[in-house]
């Protein structure tokens, strides 16, 4: 123990710790000093799941199908079911990482002064009012009140500031710092949620948005649930007008039921998100949630923390500036260097006697044997006693304030200091001389400085038209410096409460913000209408993190800011945030093009079995074979996620209405096409009603192939190859499907002429789309 410490426990204005009754009083009135957590029983987990628009409508139609003793289409749409369930499930194990790490950030074991002796106690057992200890190597466990001692403590992962403060009597240190120097005894202020570390675990807890993934689905299934409640309507009335009984009614509504259904949809976006997350992978992009790459497409605003990312989060020497003629750079770093650590744990003494050693000659060779006096909060300097050509000589490092107390400044080095002020740098002062005539022999500048990939990559998300704006603890002043450095020309927000809501125009720099503040101004862009990515590094950025569309950790962040974050850059670098927005793009098209497929497919489908109904007085397609029509059919169609794709320009966002527009004239082309089929099958080639079954069923397969095709790009069928897997799955399921309908499995079976007339008939449907599509999606500017 060293005297500093002796001196501060002996101190009469050390409190002499708790008593055990009054510790168990306090923990009943605070609770324990740690976070709180809500478990969720595995049970109700798995019912959540099943509790939701798309298994509802599966769900239904189970029971339905169970209760008329059509167990095999039962067993296959059950199978459909189970596997978006569990996929959901698989996922979710990550859902609170966050929060479980920030728990263990608090499961510390610390020393404390109860019933008049020290012991060691878990930090879960603090309450305030408590005595601690501290010394080098512990993490704080509780927001402290320093009572006696000093502290150099790292809270870069807490506020953001690069560089370690320095702390003594009578200030607050948080739960979470690292101490790199010093010791101290200290009073427990504030424990657990109460604490500034815990708040943020809190917020990290809360914070939630709801995806532009979950929109999408619930806004699908309310338009599909609308229309096809309509066509349900109409067909028993009509069936009913023409006399059909109940055995067979009860058939046609369950395959109307089942034709309205996307059953695939929930799994072709996992399934899109997942081939995307294994392309980020081996790009240096993990992804901790895979809805994290869907809304990689839509956000136009990144929040970027300064500290680590934006910058490479170390301090160095970034101007020496001597103070009188005479004295060069290197004078000045070999006189600081005297008045420097060894032990390393100071970032300031390790960049400079870092840069003091790669300095040759100058002042070393002056000096002999050393006496130093590490810093001192109390007196904001450092100094050391040395010997200079046979003379004592006496060195101080320090606040300019304090140093010119001792060495006046002269005009030219006020102006240095005034200059560095501005310019956003951290700046220390050096003296020398005999101890009774000092003089200043310069100053020192230090930054943080940007990365060399931070103006590059900024310029280029700019291109892709997202803004990004600095959000940092760090003071206004250095923020601006940091940020012109990289080419963020804007206004820095004065420091103060964030607005309820924020355009991406009004500031280019937040700076001065706290934890609840990131988080807030996170939801103050959401409000206006933002989609935002936030990327960071430490536990102060995690509730932002969280709560964003995107929330991005850097390769250098703390394991809370990963398990927050959606996805993790693995590579030094901020060029993997491009490359996610990019894959996060295509992987929109692919599903953009997928939502668009089954509207047309699934408003289709169901006018046509009420058309069918109309012509031949019997049910056109039965539930058996429209669900085998969703295997060869959605499955395929999900081979599009794997399919190349162009990323936009610009920010995706979903527009439910317009796809239902686009849906519309395309959805009656198919329409259109499908009953000509089956007016030539029933008045021209005479099919029997099971026949016209099969018809119908071959119809809708070869058509939904067509239109996936025309619909996978923006342009000219033909102007783009569809990807291998494609083109493998559609031969597959054509021949499959072609071949049941000649050799009637599960169906009764058509002439071979008219398959083959079916499949030359859809080709030419397919190009009548193509150049419907062209015009359809310049009017609604879909692309």
């Amino acid at each position: 123990m060293s005297t500093r410490l002796q001196e501060a426990l002996s101190s009469s204005s050390v409190p002499a710790g708790l008593a055990t009754a009054e510790v168990a009083r306090l923990r009943a009135q605070f609770g324990p000093n740690a976070i709180a957590e809500e478990k969720e029983h595995p049970l109700a987990r798995l019912v959540r799941h099943f509790w939701a628009p798309v298994p509802w409508m599966l769900e239904a139609t189970v029971l339905l199908q169970i209760l008329l003793g059509e167990r095999l289409v039962a067993l296959m749409i059950a199978t459909l079911l189970v596997l978006n369930v569990g996929l959901g499930i698989f996922q979710e194990g990550r859902a609170n990482a966050a929060l479980a790490l920030l728990k263990r950030r608090l499961t510390l074991q610390v020393r404390v002064q109860r019933d008049g002796a020290w012991r060691e106690v878990p930090a879960a057992d603090l309450v305030p009012g408590d005595v601690v200890q501290l010394s080098l190597g512990n993490v704080v466990p509780a927001d402290l009140k320093i009572t006696g001692g000093s502290l150099l403590i790292d809270q870069s992962m807490l506020t953001g500031e690069s560089v370690p403060a320095e702390m003594g009597v009578g200030d607050i240190a948080y739960a979470g710092g690292l101490v790199r120097r010093g010791e101290a005894v200290a009073e427990v202020h504030a424990t657990g949620t109460h604490t500034y570390f815990g708040r943020t675990a809190e917020l990290v807890r809360v914070a939630h948005v709801e995806s532009a993934e979950q929109k999408v689905v619930l806004g699908i299934v309310r338009n599909l649930t609308v229309v096809n409640f309509a066509i349900v309507v109409l067909l028993v009335g009509y069936a009913r007008i023409i006399g059909l009984g109940v055995a067979e009614i009860i058939p046609l509504v369950l395959t109307a039921l089942l034709s309205a259904v996307p059953v695939a949809l929930p799994a072709t976006f996992t399934l899109a998100a997942a081939l995307g997350a294994k392309t980020l992978a081996l790009k240096g992009v993990l992804l901790t949630r895979l809805s994290a790459l869907h809304e990689a497409a839509t956000i136009d605003v990144l929040c970027a923390d300064k500290t680590g990312t934006l910058t490479r989060n170390e301090l160095a020497v970034s101007a020496v500036r001597p103070a009188r003629s005479g004295h060069g750079e290197e004078d000045v770093l070999a006189y600081a260097a005297l008045a420097s650590s060894t032990e390393g744990g100071d970032p300031i003494d390790s960049a400079i006697r870092a840069l003091a050693a790669s300095h040759k000659g100058g002042a070393a060779e002056r000096f002999g044997s050393v006496r130093f006096t590490p810093f001192d909060p109390a007196v904001k300097m450092a100094e050391a006693l040395a010997s200079e050509r046979g003379r004592e000589i006496r060195v101080v490092k320090g606040a300019p304030s304090v140093v010119a107390a001792i060495a006046p400044f002269s005009e030219a080095a006020a102006a240095d200091l005034d200059s560095f002020t501005r310019a956003g740098f951290r700046t220390i002062a050096i003296a020398a001389g005999p101890p009774c005539d000092m003089e200043m022999i310069g100053l020192i500048a230090f930054s943080d400085p940007p990365r060399a990939d931070s103006a590059g990559l900024l310029a280029e998300l700019r291109s892709l038209g997202v803004s990004t704006i600095m959000v940092t603890g760090d003071a206004a002043t250095t923020a601006a410096a940091v940020a012109r450095k990289i080419g963020l020309l804007g206004v820095v927000c004065p420091p103060g409460k964030i607005p309820e809501s924020v355009a991406a125009s009004d500031f280019a720099v937040y700076a001065g913000v706290f934890p609840e503040q990131k988080f807030r101004l996170v939801k103050a862009f959401q409000r206006s209408g933002h989609s935002v990515g936030m990327c960071g590094d430490g536990a102060n950025d995690a509730p932002a993190l969280r709560q964003a569309q995107m929330g991005i950790a850097v390769s250098t962040a703390t394991d809370v800011a990963k398990a927050a974050a959606g996805m993790v850059l693995t590579e030094p670098g901020l060029g993997g945030i491009v490359t996610a927005i990019k894959e996060g793009r295509s992987a929109f098209q692919r599903i953009l093009t997928y939502t668009l497929t089954i509207l047309i497919n699934k408003c289709a489908t169901l006018v046509v079995l009420g058309v069918g109904l109309v012509i031949t007085h019997h049910a056109v397609l039965t539930p058996l074979l429209l669900a085998l029509s969703m295997l060869t059919n959605d499955f395929v169609t999900m081979s599009r996620t794997a399919d190349r794709a162009q990323p936009a320009p610009y920010p995706n966002v979903w527009h439910i209405r317009n796809l239902v527009i686009a849906a519309v004239p395309l959805a009656l082309l198919k329409l259109v096409y499908c009953v000509t089929v089956l007016a030539a099958g029933w008045y021209w080639l005479r099919f029997s009603p099971h026949q016209m079954q099969t018809l119908v069923f071959a119809t809708l397969v070869f058509a939904n192939q067509g239109v996936m095709f025309v619909l996978r790009e923006r342009v000219h069928v033909w102007r783009s190859r569809p990807a291998p897997i494609i083109l493998v799955a559609a031969v597959a399921d054509i021949a499959v499907v072609s071949s049941f309908a000649v050799l009637g499995v599960l169906m009764s079976p058509l002439p071979v002429a008219a398959i083959a007339l079916l499949f030359l008939a859809t080709l030419g449907f397919s190009l009548t789309v193509d150049g419907a599509k062209i015009a359809v999606f310049a009017r609604l500017r879909i692309d």
